[in-house]
């Protein structure tokens, strides 16, 4: 059966579950100030589009596009450690990318970390370069900024 791509609420039990795993990664791997994951419920505001990828009904990850004034920033995106390698997170992002570009929105940028290796390479290979801080964040040593021109990248 194929991938599906499709908006989701943050507070369904299966999206809640992605988010719960994401988010215990991030404070096993960082420091409170160093994480910067919205909460389940932020997911829900106006400005965010969420989604969750699923296989034969299981949902196998997740991720959003936030609408700031100027881009769009990807935020919640996780994968379940048995889909990763899988092209999950790639279609995921194709998902986010695509609505982006419907939303009139000209760039897409991104906070991850170094400790996310195969994150910033799911990144690096869907197009996305490494760039300076942005909006709220700070430089802490810790992030990885990142963005992608949707104007001269391909359709």
């Amino acid at each position: 059966m194929p991938l599906t791509l499709s908006p989701a609420s943050p507070l369904d039990p299966e999206a809640s579950r992605l988010l719960d795993a994401s988010q215990l990664l991030m404070r096993t791997l960082f420091n409170p100030e160093e994480n910067n994951f919205l909460s389940h419920e932020a997911l829900c505001a106006p400005s965010i589009r969420f989604f969750v990828a699923r296989e034969e009904g299981v949902a196998l990850g997740c991720g959003a596009l936030q609408i700031k004034q100027g881009y769009g920033e990807v935020k919640s995106f996780f994968v379940t450690e048995a889909a990763r390698g899988k092209g999950v997170g790639s279609a995921l992002l194709a998902r986010i990318e695509e609505t982006a570009r419907a939303e009139g929105l000209t760039c897409l940028k991104l906070e991850t970390a170094e400790a996310l290796a195969s994150a910033c390479r799911l990144y690096e290979a869907n197009g996305f370069a490494r760039c300076g801080v942005f909006g709220d964040y700070d430089d802490n040593g810790v992030s990885v900024f990142m963005t992608k021109d949707l104007v001269a990248a391909p359709v």
